[in-house]
Order: structure tokens, then C-alpha cells, then sequence
């Protein structure tokens, strides 16, 4: 009886073996769309943390190179919204939006724009009315503004879709004069 029990128990055994092959087979089949969503998501995500990586970067770029000029003239605005572009990359600039402002803050430490330049925006207008944070409302001073918008597009959508406006700016002040002079030349 016990040999009987014993050659049941080895033939069912064997029985499972031979079908194993038939559930591993489900089972990836169930797992394989989770696994390629989480992986095509992974790389959506990484190059989205890329961009902003390198939006904030271009934000600072611009912020620094012109705060290192007493004047700057036409060439040179393009030279430093230029930068920006060479800072995203591997990434397409081409619809990525920076403008860079010089504020001017009055005696209650109330920011308006003294002049803006833009490279595929529009700039901001001279005189307006800017909202400082409040860390940066010091009277009597220029600080060089700069913004960067970058439009995040997934490369797959599965996880991520639709455009993501990834924007940073960023404030420096003037490094070698109390302000920085845009001349039109």
C-alpha cells in the first residue's frame, strides 16, 4: 500500500513537471505588460528628470553670464539666450523659451523691469510690475532675472503624456557694476 502511495505521489509529481511549462508561460504573459510599462516608464521619467536637470541649469547659465557684463549690446544678448541652447543638449531647444530681465527694485524694495530680451518668447515690457520674493525686495537695487520654459514632450506617453512645461528662473545680482546696461546697438 505504501509503494502504491508512493508511485501516485512520483506520477502526480511528474505530472506537474511536465505543465510547468504551460504556467510559466502564463505567468508571463500576466507580468510581461507590467513589466514593460514600469520600464518604458522608468526612461520616460529619467529623461524628464534630465530636462529639468538641465532647464534649471540653462536658468542659471543665462543668470551668470549676464551678470558678468557693466553693458550689453545685441550681439552679446544673443551670444548669452544662445547658451541656453548649448545647455540643453542633447535635447531640441527649439521650442524652449528663455528670457532674460533686468529688475530694478525702488525704496519699498517693489520690483519692475528696466529691460527684457527673449529668445522664442515674447520679453517682458519695460515697467511692469514684477512680484519679488520676499527675500529679494531690497530697496534701491538691480538683480539680472532669467526664466526658462522648457515644453517636455514623453518619448513613448505611457506613463507620462501630453506636454509638460518644465520652468525654472533664477536671480543673480550685477557682478561688476550696481547694474547691467542694455544698449540697442
Amino acid at each position: 500500500m505504501r509503494g502504491l502511495r508512493t508511485r501516485l505521489a512520483l506520477a502526480n509529481a511528474r505530472g506537474y513537471a511536465r505543465n510547468a511549462d504551460g504556467v510559466a508561460a502564463v505567468e508571463f504573459a500576466i507580468i510581461f505588460p507590467f513589466m514593460l510599462a514600469l520600464y518604458l516608464g522608468s526612461i520616460e521619467v529619467g529623461n524628464g528628470m534630465a530636462v529639468q536637470f538641465k532647464t534649471a541649469l540653462a536658468t542659471r547659465v543665462v543668470a551668470d553670464l549676464a551678470s558678468q557684463y557693466t553693458s550689453i549690446n545685441n550681439c552679446t544678448m544673443t551670444d548669452i539666450l544662445g547658451a541656453a541652447t548649448t545647455v540643453v543638449a542633447p535635447y531640441s531647444a527649439s521650442s524652449m523659451v528663455v528670457t532674460i530681465s533686468e529688475i530694478t527694485t525702488n525704496s519699498g524694495g517693489q520690483g519692475t523691469i528696466a529691460w527684457s530680451d527673449s529668445l522664442n518668447g515674447t520679453a517682458h515690457t519695460v515697467g511692469q510690475a514684477v512680484a519679488l520674493p520676499a527675500a529679494l525686495q531690497i530697496a534701491n537695487t538691480s538683480m539680472i532675472w532669467s526664466e526658462v520654459t522648457y515644453p517636455y514632450q514623453p518619448t513613448f506617453g505611457y506613463v507620462l503624456s501630453g506636454t509638460i512645461n518644465i520652468s525654472q528662473s533664477s536671480f543673480f545680482y550685477p557682478r561688476l557694476s550696481t547694474s547691467v546696461t542694455r544698449v540697442n546697438s
